[in-house]
């Protein structure tokens, strides 16, 4: 069975902002994020829930002409990840792409409202085999 693929679109709309894409349930589980993605630990950034997508999104660059997300798209960065862990609250995956590579972690931030998360590069440690 192939490994999920991921995702970053660049989207260019009322803001420029990136999608950040799991294959997961049929879908692509989709976060809004502000600000590039991180690319180092250390840096942590918000992402927002947003709808569900096609699978057939994870290929989709052009210009969305109006509406809502109105802009274009372009592909940031694809490729395959690994699901480590996944509760309610919490995912922990491996990115295998050309900008993204390595263990990342998707956390709800319930302070802040039930889609906002944070996004951020974990620091691979002897427990989390690389």
């Amino acid at each position: 069975m192939p490994k999920p693929i991921f995702v970053v679109q660049k989207h260019r709309a009322t803001h420029l902002h990136y999608d950040l894409r799991l294959e997961m349930d049929g879908v692509l589980k989709s976060w809004a994020v502000p600000k590039t993605p991180p690319r180092s630990t250390g840096t942590k950034r918000l992402a927002i829930q947003v709808d569900d997508h096609d699978l057939s999104y994870a290929n989709f660059e052009g210009t969305i002409s109006e509406g809502y997300g109105a802009g274009t798209v372009e592909i940031w960065d694809k490729g395959s990840y690994e699901l480590i862990e996944k509760t309610k609250d919490k995912l922990v995956f491996r990115l295998a792409g050309e900008k993204l590579k390595g263990l990342y972690c998707l956390i709800r931030f319930k302070k802040a409202g039930t889609k906002t998360w944070l996004f951020f590069k974990k620091q691979i440690t002897s427990s989390s085999n690389g």
